[in-house]
């Protein structure tokens, strides 16, 4: 159903510049910004709020999460409808322009794609306290996102829950070893065909129009430059395969490997981070066409052997157009953060 009413809050716009994305290897722009919504009541009153953040999907930007939407909602009338429903209470939301040439993120600190986690962490969330009136305190903030963002809510959930205090998972990258390695062939046909690497970044660079699979090889350009960056090669992007022949080379496999959740969940330190944590959610479609509803059924499965609390939610739909999940997440961070389900 289309959604005709507006956002009953307002958006202001944060810049954040910070030496933690200057010289990375791309080129891209350090000072980004990061708009905010502030919930209906924000002017009148002199509360404080929880504090959520959207780290958005391969090709997207945290700003179009807040643009009109044909037959749905955007992230803002989705807050206020919740709000209206009882489901949740009013909270502050951020979403950070982390768009780079490559055409996405997976919010981690890498020197091609530049320091992400940091700058998240170091550097917007200190702007966002002291511009906006939110809770301070890990305890107050959540994280959330889909597919590479659910990446991105997981990997800070387990590395770095200093920052937070719950995370949601949709779709997020989880099974490297399910997720990538069908799509590296592809990747070396679409480069041979551009004349190797820097060719096909050329043509990105000079092409009037994407073409479908472009995507899906920035994509696989981008997991390495944030994965296993190498200063050697252009723009910092190496593959962990042979361009010949395709086999895949051990320690550079590894690199990507270590960042797998799959991976890391078995990390004492990752162990405790989330135990850490008043709530952890994750979910995926069980049609995923890119194969992560089996790896999110194995981490959930591990999660349960280590009594990592957690809620893990399976629904029949595939990866893509499933925002109205947010629906489960939004008011679950809030109960997280707040002690009870609403305001």
């Amino acid at each position: 159903m289309h959604r005709f009413t507006r956002p009953r809050g307002r958006v202001e716009t944060l810049h954040v510049d910070s030496g933690l994305l200057a010289d990375n290897l791309l080129g891209d722009p350090a000072l980004r910004s990061v708009d905010v919504y502030l919930p209906e009541g924000y002017d009148s009153t002199d509360a404080d709020y929880p504090l959520l953040v959207d780290l958005v999907g391969f090709t997207g930007s945290g700003p179009g999460h807040l643009s009109w939407r044909a037959f749905g909602e955007n992230v803002p009338q989705r807050l206020d409808r919740l709000v209206a429903e009882g489901r949740m209470g009013p909270v502050v939301a951020a979403f950070p322009d982390c768009f780079t040439s490559l055409g996405g993120n997976q919010y981690v600190d890498s020197l091609a794609m530049g320091a992400w986690a940091s700058w998240l962490t170091e550097a917007m969330i200190p702007a966002l306290e002291e511009r906006f009136r939110i809770r301070r305190g890990r305890q107050h903030r959540g994280v959330f996102g889909k597919s590479s963002g659910g990446f991105g809510a997981l990997y800070h959930g387990m590395r770095l829950a200093e920052h937070w205090g719950a995370i949601a998972s949709h779709s997020g990258d989880v099974g490297f070893d399910r997720l990538f390695p069908g799509d590296l062939p592809k990747t070396l046909d679409a480069l041979a065909r551009r004349g190797g690497l820097e060719g096909f970044l050329r043509h990105v660079d000079a092409a009037p129009k994407m073409e479908g699979g472009d995507f899906h090889t920035l994509m696989i350009l981008a997991m390495g430059a944030s994965y296993d960056p190498d200063p050697q090669a252009p723009r910092g992007i190496r593959l962990p395969v042979d361009l010949r022949t395709c086999a895949l080379i051990p320690e550079r496999w590894a690199r990507w490997m270590a960042f797998d959740p799959l991976l890391i969940v078995e990390e004492p330190a990752a162990q405790a981070a989330l135990r850490s944590l008043g709530g952890v959610y994750l979910d995926c479609g069980a049609r995923d066409q890119y194969a992560i509803h089996y790896g999110t059924r194995a981490l959930a499965d591990r999660l349960s052997e280590l009594g990592i609390p957690h809620v893990h939610e399976e629904f029949d739909d595939d990866h893509s157009g499933v925002d109205y999940r947010m629906d489960r997440s939004l008011p679950f961070l809030y109960g997280a953060l707040t002690g009870h389900d609403a305001g």
